[in-house]
């Protein structure tokens, strides 16, 4: 029952706790709470505590502790429930706290805890107290537990000491010891430098006799050694004389016949060629004939209509190609920009090689197609097609010296057409003999065809 006095309560529940709680109490009211759950149905208990209800009191002390205690403080009624389980579960601590006498024996903190669930009059003080006798509890046990550290450094330290004197004597003996090694080394170290410096002595005189005989013989060496290369580098050079004169003479020769041969081949083929054209008898023609005259039925100059072609007519190119042994070069990526830019390297140069191929096929002429090396990212696996010659150019040189280079390989006389529209290839080329066309006029031939 609660009492009043003037219509104030007596009970304890008016008193406040002007401190937060000692943690010590605080974690008996968690498990005073945790342990009263189960006598507690779901609808008995604070909505925030209900999501626990399952748990193990232990599970339910670690996880819910916060909101237990702030249920716990807010809900009057939980509180009260949780009390009546006190009741039930200690009911000599509890009668006790009610009596204002609790039993001097108990555990402070659980008479704190227990004091704090039920509100007597007084409980205040109760928890106030519990938790002062939780902080001198501390402090005693860290007093101890320090007095004993204390006492464990004093011995470490008298060890140490110990310690450090046994060392300092075995470290002043072998001081000692060492003192006296180093003062007997020193005199045998004297002792040796003496025997030293008495053979370093019997040793230069030696030395200077040596030097004295090994240079007479070195003089004597250095004048063979002298005559040998002179005799050697004499033979040398004219042994490399020899064989350059004799390479020269062969490759020189074998050059020579090829670019006659093929000069002489040039001329055969325009000799038959300008006779098939000609179409002129052998030995029908009369010395009569070649005087220039008009012959009654016969047409003159002035009727042969002329017919003249522009410098981008294909047909120009096709009459160059049908000279007898006629060799096209084709500066590759030069015609292949001026065509289809916009397709890649690898498609540009396939797209040319096969209508190179066609008009090789057509007209028989030599085609070597030449592209820059610098180009390439890596080694291109091409096989070149029927007729066409692909080459490519190395490392540090371009394209165009490659041109230039091809065009000064062949004979003076044979026919060269060059592909290119670059202005610095085709005056080179000119210069060299060959005949430069535009990129555009091969490129209108081989759409033709």
């Amino acid at each position: 029952m609660v009492e009043t006095t003037g219509g104030e309560p007596v009970d304890g529940t008016a008193e406040v706790l002007d401190r937060p709680l000692p943690d010590g109490v605080r974690r008996r009211v968690v498990q005073i709470v945790s342990d009263g759950f189960g006598g507690l149905t779901l609808v008995e208990l604070p909505a925030q505590l209900r999501q626990y209800a399952r748990f193990t009191p232990s599970r339910r002390a670690k996880f819910a502790g916060n909101a237990m205690a702030a249920a716990l403080e807010t809900d009057a009624l939980f509180r009260q429930r949780i009390a009546e389980q006190l009741r039930e579960t200690q009911p000599e601590l509890v009668g006790a706290l009610d009596s204002g006498s609790p039993p001097p024996a108990a555990d402070p903190l659980d008479v704190a805890a227990v004091a704090y669930v039920l509100r007597p009059a007084g409980w205040v003080k109760l928890v106030t107290a519990a938790g002062e006798e939780a902080l001198r509890a501390d402090a005693e046990r860290v007093d101890e537990e320090s007095r004993a550290e204390l006492d464990r450094l004093r011995e470490e330290l008298v060890a140490a000491r110990g310690q450090t004197r046994a060392e300092s004597e075995r470290l002043r003996t072998e001081l000692d010891a060492a003192r006296k090694e180093a003062e007997s080394l020193h005199r045998k170290l004297r002792a040796a430098l003496s025997d030293v410096k008495r053979g370093e002595a019997a040793l230069r005189k030696l030395q200077g006799e040596v030097e004295a005989v090994r240079a007479e013989g070195q003089a004597q060496l250095s004048a063979a050694e002298s005559e040998t290369r002179r005799l050697k580098a004499r033979l040398g050079e004219t042994e490399a004389a020899l064989e350059a004169s004799r390479r020269a003479a062969r490759e020189g020769r074998s050059v020579e016949d090829m670019r006659v041969r093929l000069l002489l081949d040039t001329v055969l083929d325009a000799a038959q060629g300008l006779r098939r054209e000609l179409a002129l008898p052998p030995v029908s023609v009369r010395p009569a004939q070649t005087v220039d005259a008009v012959e009654p039925g016969r047409m003159t100059p002035k009727d042969i209509a002329a017919r003249a072609l522009s410098e981008n007519d294909p047909a120009i190119l096709d009459q160059l190609l049908a000279l007898p042994q006629a060799h096209l070069v084709v500066d590759g990526y030069n015609v292949t920009k001026t065509g289809y830019p916009q397709m890649p390297l690898e498609k540009q140069r396939l797209r040319l090689l096969g209508q190179l191929s066609q008009l090789a096929a057509q007209t028989g002429a030599e085609v070597t197609c030449v592209f820059d090396g610098a180009e390439l990212a890596a080694p291109v696996l091409l096989a070149p097609p029927r007729g066409v010659r692909v080459l490519f150019s190395k490392p540090g040189v371009t394209a165009d010296e490659l041109i230039r280079q091809l065009v000064r390989a062949e004979p003076p006389g044979r026919p060269v057409i060059v592909a290119s529209t670059d202005r610095e290839v085709a005056d080179g080329v000119a210069r060299a003999g060959a005949r430069p066309v535009a990129s555009v006029m091969l490129l209108r031939r081989l759409t033709l065809g």
